[in-house]
């Protein structure tokens, strides 16, 4: 009976992933696996959660909730794929920041910071707003912020033109500063890191802003306020 159950599921995985492939050829399918719902197969693209039926007619995403157990099944398989991915990624962010001079970055940092951390920034990004909006604080907290720039909407956009403005002004700081309060930075070039900023940000797979990487690899996304990342980072310490 088990070897019929197994010869089953291979059938199963292999009518999924043809129909996929099929679909998209350049699909990079990282599992296929049941899902807690008969006929329906748990498929992981990448950092993606998607869901389809076991004959590979039927695909759908968004998240599964068991009811009965109060749970978002989803959630949680995404929250395993992002340790797991946080996990290989590490060593690299760790190395890569490392390299990295931080006269390629902007610095707010107090006289003797207790912590140390990169912040991934999107110009017009609400949440990174709010971010910089409390940088004294965070620097009472003892963390020298060092930030690189991620314009989400790419090269050339709105907000990669403001990020070069920005690091060509004559005050980095009070120009970022500005800028992150909703005004338009006097139109500049010059030479600038903001694309190996942006190639950093493809190598360690980020996809929003702000991110915060600590020294030692440890990756946070998204916003914090001051003492919840005091706390995350004396986690990441132990």
């Amino acid at each position: 009976m088990s070897g019929a159950i197994c010869s089953s599921v291979i059938a199963d995985e292999t009518a999924i992933k043809k129909s996929l492939v099929k679909t998209n050829p350049e699909i990079e399918i990282t599992s296929v696996k049941p899902s807690p719902v008969p006929g329906i197969s748990e498929v992981v693209v990448g950092n993606e959660v998607l869901y389809m039926s076991d004959d590979g007619k039927y695909l759908f995403q968004g998240y599964l909730l068991d009811l009965e157990a109060h749970k978002n099944i989803t959630q949680e398989k995404l929250a395993e794929i992002r340790k797991v991915s946080e996990e290989k990624v590490r060593p690299l962010v760790k190395s890569r920041l490392a390299a990295m001079s931080t006269d390629k970055m902007i610095v707010f940092s107090p006289k003797d910071p207790k912590y140390k951390i990169f912040v991934f920034t999107d110009i017009d990004c609400g949440y990174c707003r709010k971010f910089h909006s409390q940088i004294n604080d965070y620097m009472a907290e003892g963390i020298a912020v060092h930030y690189l720039f991620f314009p989400r909407a790419g090269k050339n956009s709105e907000s990669y033109n403001k990020a070069v403005s920005v690091w060509c002004s004559d005050d980095r700081k009070a120009a970022f500063t500005s800028a992150k309060k909703g005004e338009n930075p006097f139109a500049r070039k010059c030479d600038n890191p903001v694309d190996e900023h942006m190639q950093l940000v493809t190598e360690f797979g980020l996809e929003g802003t702000p991110t915060i990487a600590t020294a030692s690899g440890t990756m946070f996304p998204g916003y914090l306020p001051p003492k919840e990342l005091v706390e995350r980072l004396k986690d990441a310490a132990k």
